[in-house]
């Protein structure tokens, strides 16, 4: 029997949230490191917040903002999508893409998933509903949906044309950013058990590299979907089926014609982008975005550490490993800082020198699930209960 990425990540929540054990043995048992004690050196100055829908509540999806042209953009699960100025938060227009059943029952979930993506004058969201949304940034109209392969887990990637999708069932899939239509679908294989979620692909002279579920990185063409190159990052192996899980969750980075890719239970690996050979590897695992800046890499591993590499052979940096299994959210560099939330509320900004925390601060009661974003000169950040903040330092 197939199992499949709901089952397997309520699995994970559960354990890490409450602290009980996957195997029901004390020495399994994974639990949240308590709050630091922090001096903070300065306090954030938030310059508004305001609710977008229910946000996702106990669902696994990272919805997240995006910005264009002094817009936040941000959506809720449910369907409601709205345009907010970036410097006042103040609502531009509203949208709810939420199916009508009928004139006394209540709308069905649109089930907005994966990230929000802003790219010349369309808005663009994909659903668990196998549907891709393309909104007009002036007032909220569809210009077009159309349905794909798949749950549209990973965030819609706007390039040369083409709005490109990877569905939750290991399809890539490139439609025209025009009218929605296909143009081409890519099959990078699907194993038995996997992770919910799936890599955004990267960009570069005409190719599209992103990760899959079967441990590999894949280079595309984007003209006609044809394969160029597959590296496999991670191999299955260890006792359990966690054990062996060996998807590439994160969105491949390209600098300087390198590929940085990343895996969970596997390796931190920068590759020719030409060929995708591997120039070095280093043993780091993780299912969160990171960030490649100024010669580092910074990570949050599986285990919730954040760390900074080198980005000429991974050496380590430095890690700082006092937030243990708190479900922090992928990293943002926002004024020199990392900033990273939890699932309790809290936002944790840390040093990039030396790793050591410079401000904590509770801001929301529902957690934290998606990335911040940064947005010119504010951080922004939606939480699970559907409100978005945005700060300044």
């Amino acid at each position: 029997m197939q199992l499949r990425k709901t089952l397997l990540v309520g699995w994970v929540s559960v354990a890490l949230l409450s602290g009980c054990s996957l195997f029901n043995s004390e020495e399994d048992v994974v639990k949240m490191s308590p709050l630091p004690k922090v001096e903070n050196q300065f306090t954030p100055t938030k310059v508004w917040s305001t609710s977008v829908g229910d946000g996702v509540g106990d669902y696994y999806s990272h919805l997240r903002p995006a910005w264009q042209d002094n817009t936040i953009y941000a959506a809720d699960r449910f369907g409601i999508v709205k345009a907010l100025d970036a410097d006042s938060g103040k609502e531009k227009w509203k949208v709810n893409l939420s199916e009508k059943t009928g004139f006394f029952s209540s709308n069905n979930s649109a089930q907005l998933s994966g990230g929000v993506t802003a790219a010349g004058s369309h808005v663009y969201i994909g659903s668990e509903k196998a549907i891709v949304y393309a909104l007009n940034s002036s007032d909220g109209s569809i210009a077009w949906q159309t349905s794909v392969a798949g749950e549209a887990l990973s965030r819609p990637v706007v390039s040369d044309g083409l709005v490109l999708i990877h569905t939750g069932n290991g399809m890539l899939q490139g439609l025209s950013e025009t009218d929605g239509s296909i143009q081409w679908t890519a099959n990078l294989d699907m194993p038995t058990l996997s992770l919910r979620g799936e890599s955004a692909p990267a960009t570069a002279f005409g190719a599209a590299i992103v990760g899959g579920d079967n441990g590999r990185v894949s280079a595309v063409m984007m003209k006609e979907g044809q394969m160029i190159w597959q590296q496999r990052i991670s191999q299955p192996s260890g006792a359990t089926e966690i054990d062996r899980l060996s998807d590439v969750d994160t969105t491949p980075i390209i600098v300087d014609g390198v590929v940085y890719a990343l895996a969970y239970n596997g390796s931190l690996v920068a590759m020719d982008l030409r060929s995708g050979q591997i120039a070095w590897k280093r043993d780091v695992g993780s299912i969160s975005d990171f960030i490649v800046d100024a010669g580092h890499i910074y990570i949050v591993d599986q285990d919730d550490r954040v760390m900074a590499l080198d980005t000429q052979g991974g050496v380590s940096l430095w890690r700082q490993s006092d937030l243990l299994h708190r479900n922090l959210t992928a990293p943002v560099l926002y004024n020199g800082y990392i900033v990273v939330g939890d699932s309790e509320g809290y936002l944790h900004w840390i040093n990039t020198t030396d790793g050591r925390f410079v401000v904590q601060q509770k801001v929301d009661s529902s957690g934290f699930l998606g990335a911040p974003i940064v947005a010119s000169d504010k951080l922004v950040i939606q939480a699970k209960g559907g409100e978005v903040y945005s700060f300044t330092r």
